[in-house]
């Protein structure tokens, strides 16, 4: 990048007068939530030489074995966001219930939902991480927070996006104007523009899902990953395959080259039937990002968006990525 690049907080005054959210408060919320950022890819970065990495021999809600890094960020998150001054509450992956703003700390109407290290199970292995985030404002004119306001379907959402800590650090998001990227200049300490106006082609050359679990999908599911193999999809020959197994490296890959992240509900576990992946910190987020970007996202019948929650941790299947691909996708799981 050649000369002094536009960062975060330009970038969002600049554009103040088309989202109408980006006032002092969220501009403080997105402040401290680059910050902490920064802290956990510094760490990142040195995660190898000191003992953050593997286990911490904890069980998260997620019924997960919690890793150090993940702890860490986690950690930092909720430290640095609690002191934020524009958060009434907050909701973690990694934490069982809402938490909550003491009440010795100024607080304000937004409400944040993140998964702090997306990706974990790859830390060991040197492989692109990231943290998601979803903001939101308080929709009851109570004096506190309840699991009420945090159950808004994703279309409520005034901002999401995430921050990917690999060969650089990048932080991709939405004020509901358009996607827009933007680079960890360790030289200066700012995220500079570098992707604006983030468009996912309409049709995708690659299919993200993991086939091992093939044996666990219904016909229908199968049809559909079959579908991108053969040449008789809308590309007329088949589509690559990568999958990387972190969410958010593999959504970012296919928002910026085009492509379809499958990850569908299967029959491993009885008590889980509904898929994996959590509907408020991570599909809900990224939903919105793809869709800003001109892409779609569904859980196989209906837009993630339109999904009116009904748990903290609900899970969801999700089809996400450029659009006709999530289209046809949708369509072909309603058959049979």
């Amino acid at each position: 990048m050649e000369g002094v690049g536009i960062t975060v907080m330009e970038h969002l005054l600049i554009h103040q007068k088309e989202a109408p959210m980006a006032t002092g408060k969220f501009t403080r919320l997105l402040t401290e939530l680059i910050f902490s950022a920064k802290i956990i890819a510094r760490e990142v970065r040195k995660a190898g030489l000191v003992d953050i990495l593997g286990l911490t021999g904890e069980i998260n809600v997620q019924g997960e074995q919690v890793r150090k890094l993940d702890e860490y960020a986690n950690r930092i998150l909720i430290y640095r966001m609690q002191r934020a001054g524009v958060l009434c509450a907050m909701a973690s992956e990694e934490n069982a219930d809402i938490i909550e703003i003491p009440d010795n700390l100024p607080k304000g109407d937004y409400l944040l939902i993140f998964d702090p290290l997306d990706g974990s199970s790859n830390i060991d292995a040197n492989v692109n991480i990231g943290t998601i985030f979803s903001i939101r404002k308080k929709t009851s004119d109570r004096a506190y927070v309840t699991l009420e306001d945090f159950l808004q379907k994703g279309t409520e959402q005034v901002a999401a996006g995430y921050f990917l800590y690999g060969s650089s650090t990048m932080l991709v998001y939405t004020t509901g104007n358009g996607v827009h990227g933007f680079t960890l200049d360790p030289s200066v300490g700012e995220f500079l523009l570098s992707h604006p106006n983030i468009q996912i082609p309409e049709i995708g050359k690659i299919y993200s899902v993991n086939e091992a679990y093939t044996m666990y999908w219904d016909e229908r599911t199968k049809n559909t990953v079959n579908y991108f193999k053969s040449d008789k999809n809308l590309r007329g020959k088949p589509y690559s395959s990568r999958y990387i197994g972190s969410l958010v490296a593999d959504f970012h890959r296919n928002l910026l080259y085009g492509g379809i992240f499958m990850y569908p509900a299967d029959k491993r576990d009885p008590a889980k039937p509904h898929g994996k992946l959590r509907l408020l910190c991570e599909a809900a987020p990224l939903a919105m990002v793809v869709e800003q970007a001109g892409g779609a996202a569904t859980d196989g019948k209906q837009r993630i968006l339109d999904i009116k929650p009904e748990a903290l941790h609900q899970r969801v299947p999700l089809f996400i990525g450029s659009k006709k691909d999530v289209e046809k996708a949708t369509e072909l799981m309603q058959q049979g």
